[in-house]
């Protein structure tokens, strides 16, 4: 993962405008979900997965520093993460949390400190 932890890096092969949704999430360890929602803004890039019933039907906001990969073809994203880390990430409220500096700030340190 990078420093950045809000930016796509340039070996993930993501490229800006590129529409995820619907774009398969895979942890180091297993599936997680389906992106149903991204974001390109610069410094605030980032992936929010419907994770289904694997955590309940949670849904989870992951920084774009945290992408390893991108493979358009088969549709799948693949993040330096388990599922665990994922699983235990701070709660996520989509109508609460886009956008929200503090809920970015604490979001992006638990990441900076979970490395797979």
């Amino acid at each position: 993962m990078s420093d950045n932890i809000w930016g796509y890096q340039p070996a993930t092969g993501h490229i800006a405008g590129t529409d995820l949704i619907g774009f398969k999430v895979e942890a180091t360890d297993g599936s997680v979900g389906k992106v149903d929602k991204h974001s390109d803004d610069v410094n605030s890039s980032y992936l929010v997965v419907d994770t289904g019933v694997w955590i309940f039907g949670k849904h989870v906001l992951l920084p774009a520093g945290t992408v390893r990969t991108i493979d358009h073809a088969e549709r799948k994203i693949h993040v330096d993460l388990t599922q665990e880390q994922i699983k235990d990430s701070p709660e996520f409220d989509k109508d609460k949390h886009i956008g929200d500096a503090g809920y970015h700030e604490e979001l992006g340190g638990y990441y900076r400190n979970r490395r797979a």
